[in-house]
């Protein structure tokens, strides 16, 4: 197991990787063909398989590790490139009209394109320009969560978690028969859950004669991406009039990856009451929010609960 926290982006990521690697084996998956051996030859065979075992496992641990230095690298990277605190950002520089996209690395023309699309999809309630500045944060850090959560996929780590401030791409499981789960705090009640949310695909099973979970294949995938003014107070501006939104205390997303529905969440939150309508008609996008008012309301296909005995309420 693998766990790396790293300052970036003026937020807090954590990688979470847990076992087992795609690339470990163990010795009894090797093929059993000891029976025309003698009990040495057993032994001996035995022993083989087990070195191999721990060797491969070794790499695997190895090509993770340097999966991890390689994603948090290229966060830095992000936020030297996005940053619009960063004046030399090539981003700020854009935005001021210094340089022509052209000039930019080729990573700001494809946030850009995933602006305009995520725009398009919203009814213009996510904007790359708000309050009439160049800043497409909303789309970038969900999209650098995603792209660190594939680096650590192409590196084995097929279970893990990604954490960028509160949203999060998950893949695999927790643990062997145990799903990943993410609590969404209650953003009216400090200290308290609203929800927990787990991979859609999990549903109940009997085990041994006890109720159980049934856990997605190691290759599922999740993303829950939360807006809301808990943290930082009413800071989403409802692009079609200028002011913040005020309608939900939070709203968090669910569904596949995390660049569009973290996107998604952003232009929910500025839509108020109006998202639930528009996040039932987005394929495999789910919802839960939060009203001003302290109501909540859910989406059709929402993977959670509400957990009032959990929180003492």
């Amino acid at each position: 197991m693998t766990r790396h926290v790293e300052h970036a982006m003026g937020t807090v990521f954590s990688l979470d990787v847990r076992a087992p690697l795609a690339a470990a084996r163990t010795p009894d998956q090797a093929p059993a063909r000891a029976h025309t051996r003698s009990d040495a030859g057993r032994a001996e065979q035995a022993h083989g398989h087990a070195e191999r075992a721990v060797a491969e496992e070794t790499v695997a641990e190895e090509s993770v590790r340097r999966a991890v230095a390689e994603a948090v690298a290229w966060l830095h990277w992000v936020d030297e490139t996005f940053s619009t605190y960063k004046p030399g950002s090539p981003v700020s520089r854009l935005g001021r009209g210094e340089i022509g996209l052209a000039d930019c690395p080729p990573e700001v023309t494809e946030i850009l394109g995933l602006c305009a699309e995520a725009a398009e999809a919203s009814r213009g309630y996510f904007t790359a320009c708000p309050g009439g500045r160049l800043d497409p944060s909303a789309m970038v850090k969900g999209w650098a969560i995603e792209r660190v959560s594939r680096m650590l996929t192409r590196a084995g780590a097929v279970n893990h978690c990604v954490n960028g401030g509160g949203d999060v791409q998950l893949a695999g499981a927790a643990a062997p028969g145990r799903p990943w789960r993410v609590g969404v705090a209650d953003p009216l009640r400090p200290g308290r859950l609203a929800t927990v949310v787990g991979p859609p695909s999990v549903r109940p099973v009997t085990a041994g004669g006890r109720p159980g979970l049934a856990v997605a294949g190691p290759a599922a995938r999740f993303a829950v991406a939360t807006s809301g003014t808990a943290e930082r107070g009413p800071h989403i501006i409802d692009p079609h009039t200028g002011r913040p939104a005020a309608e939900l205390a939070s709203i968090t997303l669910t569904g596949e990856n995390l660049t569009m529905i973290d996107a998604y969440a952003t232009a929910a939150f500025a839509m108020g009451r109006a998202a639930r309508k528009w996040v039932e008609g987005l394929d495999g996008v789910e919802a839960f929010a939060v009203t001003a008012s302290g109501d909540t309301w859910r989406t059709s296909g929402f993977p959670g609960a509400a957990l009032p005995a959990m929180n003492g309420a």
